[in-house]
């Protein structure tokens, strides 16, 4: 008879497998990144993870804090100044009609579930400060631009299948989704850390300063 462990185990192994054919099937199924994701939670890769983020200055304090922001409000973003983090932000959204609060929350209150929080919820300001677009091979560069920033284990699963698709399905794209992976990857590991960061209480600040605060230099478009 498996013990309680064994059976935790084996079910986020079905868990995580589960997810990975769904995501290979339809990569912008995002429930099944969330699925692989919180299946991996207990496993050596996270939990290094966990402590390589809490490394970076100034994360601890937010993760012990477990800053939680007001809810976002679009239509008040967009009355921001059009330089500012908050109008660039509101109008990403709106233009691709994403919803703010797409993300799964995770269960729990510990360190784990806090930095899987934090990471969904600020998702798409990452895409706004670093330039990358909305489409697959874009969002891969940005999962490369995670990496370096805080070792998410998710990152380097979509990285890992987004090649193996690419390989198989659309080999002509390969050079375009290695560039992506490579700039974003420098980019990440040299900016200061995104999740040190209070977003949310300075939506007034002009994304020209974010950027150079924290050494970031937005993503060139992919020349051929």
């Amino acid at each position: 008879m498996l013990s309680s462990e064994k059976r935790r185990i084996n079910v986020e192994f079905l868990t995580t497998l589960k997810g990975m054919v769904a995501l290979i099937k339809d990569p912008g199924k995002t429930e099944s990144v969330f699925d692989i994701e919180d299946s991996l939670r207990h496993t050596k890769a996270t939990q290094i993870m966990v402590e390589y983020v809490k490394s970076k200055p100034g994360v601890a304090q937010i993760v012990e804090q477990r800053y939680t922001p007001p809810p976002v409000d679009l239509d008040a973003l967009l009355k921001c100044p059009q330089d500012s983090l908050g109008y660039a932000y509101a109008s990403y959204l709106t233009k691709a009609g994403f919803d703010p609060n797409f993300y799964r929350k995770p269960v729990g209150d510990d360190d784990i579930s806090y930095i899987f929080l934090r990471i969904r919820q600020t998702h798409d300001i990452w895409h706004v400060l670093t330039n990358f677009g909305a489409d697959e091979i874009e969002e891969i560069g940005l999962k490369a631009f995670e990496l370096a920033q805080t070792h998410r284990t998710m990152s380097a699963v979509l990285i890992s299948g987004g090649m193996l698709k690419m390989l198989f399905n659309q080999p002509e794209n390969l050079e375009r989704l290695l560039d992506r992976i490579a700039v974003g990857y420098r980019m990440g590991a040299k900016a200061k850390p995104f999740l040190a960061q209070k977003w949310e209480e300075h939506w007034d600040k002009p994304v020209a300063q974010w950027r150079a605060e924290l050494g970031v230099e937005p993503t060139p478009v992919y020349v051929p």
